[in-house]
């Protein structure tokens, strides 16, 4: 079995994948929330 060292893995691409699934969340709570502010100004 081959020897693991802890904190030797190149973790660039998930790195890459978190921050655009952190980015892609945080747009779409924006856009959310700006939608459900114009809906509760238009049924004012």
């Amino acid at each position: 079995m081959a020897e693991h060292k802890h904190g030797s893995m190149d973790i660039t691409e998930q790195e890459k994948t978190f921050n655009g699934f952190v980015t892609f969340t945080i747009r779409t709570v924006v856009v959310i929330l700006v939608l459900v502010v114009l809906l509760a100004m238009w049924n004012g």
